[in-house]
């Protein structure tokens, strides 16, 4: 393959992860709002906020899984909150390039925690991978996404 061809397949690659855009569908207004007043989860639970702020592969759904259960699948400007059982381990796992990421976190009853979902570059396409972040910058961040709608993944679990 010559120089020049390597050239525009390496310029079409980079405008896919960078344009278009991918949605998924969303939650009510109201819906999302109630979410970003962070509320503490109920008694015995923790609550689990999984966020994708970034555009950096804007054009790409990547699927989210807690505990092998769909969480939903991602697009860019999203949110999801679940609860979840407190005083636990939970695994947090996206869909990426060649196989799930995944991400142990231990919850607290009554605790929120937050992580977040971004989009890195791939071999063929951008994969995905989390990482726990603070309250008050996730916060500021979530407080500017729309919520997706839980329950639809392109895979039926992260291990597929």
């Amino acid at each position: 393959m010559n120089k020049s061809k390597i050239t525009l397949i390496l310029l079409a690659f980079s405008i896919t992860l960078f344009s278009g855009c991918s949605t998924v569908p969303l939650e009510p207004k109201n819906v999302a709002e109630s979410a970003k007043a962070f509320n503490p989860p109920p008694k015995g639970d923790a609550g689990i906020y999984v966020y994708r702020d970034s555009i950096f592969g804007a054009a790409l759904k990547k699927d989210i899984w807690i505990d092998n259960k769909c969480l939903g699948e991602s697009a860019t400007k999203v949110f999801f909150y679940q609860p979840v059982k407190g005083n636990q381990e939970h695994v947090i796992a996206t869909q990426s390039e060649f196989s799930p990421n995944k991400l142990s976190l231990k919850t607290e009853s009554g605790k929120n925690y937050f992580v977040r979902q971004y989009i890195k570059m791939g071999v063929f396409v951008g994969g995905a991978n989390l990482e726990v972040v603070d309250a008050e910058t996730a916060k500021k961040a979530i407080s500017e996404l729309g919520m997706a709608k839980n329950g639809t993944c392109s895979k039926s679990s992260p291990n597929q």
